[in-house]
Order: C-alpha cells, then sequence, then structure tokens
C-alpha cells in the first residue's frame, strides 16, 4: 500500500476532479483575508473519485478533517479495523493516515476541512493534537444513530449556507460549528474496534516502512528528517512503542530502531559519497546536532569513520 501526504493544494487538484469545478471556485470567498484554511464539501460528490480508487488511499494529510459519512463502511487507523453500519463522525489528523473503504452505494454525508490556524480563535492556546478527539492512540471514528446524524447534518448545512453568504463574520460562525462537532465527538463513544492480529500486523509493517522511507531522499542540506526514534514512529501510527517493536522484530527480524538505523546509514553513505557536502551538513540534515555524535553512530554501524568512507 502507499502513503501519501496530502497537501491542501492536493487536495484542491483532486476537487476540481469530483466536483467539476476550478480551484478558484471552489475557495471561500475572502479566505484569503483569514488566517488559516476551512473548506466544507458534499461526500455523495466524492464518489465517483472513490470508485475509480475501489478505496480511498492511505493519506497524512496536512491538514485536519471531520466527516459525516452515511452508508456502510470499513474504516482502517493504523492498527485498527471499524466497522461502520450505517453513520459515521469521522476525524482525520495529520499524524497518523487512514483510510475508509465503502461497503454500499448509498453513500452521503459531507466534510470539512480546516487547518489548526483556523481556530486559533477559538483554541485559547489549547494545541488541537491535545484535545482527546485528535490525540494519538485513540479511536476517531464514532459510529452514531440516524437521530445523531441528522443533528450533525444540521451542523454541516449550516456550514454550507454561511461559507457562501456575504456575512462579514461568517468565519467566526465558521469556527464555532467546527469546535461544535470536535466536542460532539469527543462526547461520544469509540465506535467497536475489530481486530485482526495477523491483518493489523501487516498494516503496521506497510505503515512504518512508508514513513520511515519518505522521509528519504535528503536533496538539501537544509532539508532534516523529522522522525528519527523508535517512540515518535509509535507515535505518528498511534501504536505503543513496545508494539511497534514486537510487530516489527516478529515480521522483520529487526527491531524499529535496527531498522531505521539501517535507512539513515544507506542514506549517509549516499550522501557522503554522491554530494559535496561537509560532515556537518550531512550530519545536520539526518538529524545529528552534533558532528562527533553522528562519527560515532556511522562508525558503530559501518566499522569507519565517515571521512574514511568518503575517501
Amino acid at each position: 500500500m502507499h502513503i501519501g501526504t496530502q497537501s491542501l493544494e492536493d487536495f484542491y487538484q483532486e476537487a476540481e476532479q469530483f466536483t467539476g469545478k476550478s480551484v478558484n471556485a471552489l475557495l471561500p470567498p475572502g479566505m484569503n483575508k483569514e488566517v488559516g484554511h476551512f473548506n466544507v464539501f458534499d461526500v455523495a460528490k466524492t464518489i465517483k473519485e472513490v470508485k475509480q480508487k475501489n478505496v480511498m488511499p492511505y493519506s497524512r494529510r496536512a491538514y485536519y478533517k471531520v466527516s459525516l459519512i452515511r452508508g456502510r463502511n470499513r474504516a482502517e487507523y493504523a492498527d485498527k479495523v471499524i466497522q461502520v453500519r450505517q453513520n459515521a463522525l469521522l476525524f482525520g489528523t495529520p499524524k497518523v493516515p487512514y483510510h475508509w473503504i465503502p461497503q454500499d452505494e448509498n453513500q452521503s454525508g459531507s466534510f470539512c476541512i480546516f487547518t489548526e490556524a483556523f481556530l486559533m480563535k477559538n483554541l485559547s492556546g489549547t494545541v488541537l493534537d491535545d484535545l482527546p478527539i485528535f490525540k494519538s492512540g485513540g479511536y476517531p471514528v464514532f459510529e452514531i444513530s440516524d437521530e445523531v446524524a441528522d443533528e450533525i447534518a444540521l451542523i454541516f448545512r449550516k456550514m454550507e449556507r454561511e461559507i457562501a453568504s456575504d456575512y462579514e463574520f461568517k468565519y467566526d460562525l465558521l469556527r464555532n460549528y467546527t469546535m461544535e462537532l470536535i466536542h460532539y465527538g469527543q462526547k461520544l463513544q469509540p465506535a467497536a474496534a475489530l481486530h485482526s492480529a495477523k491483518n493489523a500486523a501487516t498494516r503496521i509493517v506497510s505503515l512504518f516502512i512508508e514513513l520511515l522511507e519518505r522521509q528519504f531522499p535528503i536533496e538539501s542540506p537544509h532539508q532534516t528528517l523529522s522522525l528519527r526514534s523508535a517512540k515518535e514512529y509509535a507515535e505518528r501510527l498511534a501504536v505503543h512503542v513496545n508494539h511497534l517493536n514486537k510487530v516489527l522484530k516478529e515480521n522483520t527480524g529487526k527491531t524499529t530502531t535496527e531498522l531505521i538505523s539501517g535507512r539513515m546509514i544507506q542514506e549517509a553513505k549516499i550522501l557522503l559519497k554522491q554530494t559535496d557536502w561537509n560532515i556537518t551538513e550531512i550530519a545536520n540534515s539526518l538529524g545529528f546536532e552534533e558532528v562527533a555524535h553522528f562519527s560515532n553512530f556511522f562508525k558503530k554501524q559501518t566499522s569507519v569513520a565517515p571521512l574514511v568512507f568518503r575517501s
């Protein structure tokens, strides 16, 4: 499976296809005058795109997303598989890739996308990822009744109506509606997760490898690895670090740290042989604050010093 990093620009390129509208027509009026970004869409209009790809691909999005999905679905999120029989409220975070698979033809609903900057006024200094609904390790999919789905659909209808209005303070209202959805989700009980040990393990391994490989190649001395430790990868995948280590060891024969170190050494060798970057630049790009730490790491893994390897 492939995990892509979908930016807002990527999203709008896809949105052009499933809506038939240009990016300029899709962008909310006056949003360029606002801090952050927000928009709202109809789920039914994305179904054509879903059918063409069979499933929504795993993607680590560069924005947050709240979706009301009406219809039978299966959601896969890190090592969790969640079956939804009728209606679902789904919360997407940039931290963890996920996808959902429609299980019937009767799909409808709405979704909104937004950046943390958009909600800054409402968060009062709170980090969005610190809210229970967006914390790693939880369940992002909530199965809901028709009655609750109708209530949430009303919020989305208010969003759709407001975003098309000329009201001067409409984005303040939209922030309040978005926070209402977030608080609604935080009050709901998580949907039942159906675990398949073998499938979950395979999924975790695939997601880990994708996250690891997505950081490479390093193409500039100014580029720095964003993930370096086993703990950081576990947090991104919403699993306990011990569980991640166990699954990787059982399936690859190597620990999380060994896999990370091996890929870093592979990249270090390429940079030493194929670039004219100095050792400090290479060390920094690989996340080492001190050249000595990089040299010790490289020598421990290869038995030679970086300069010796380069020569």
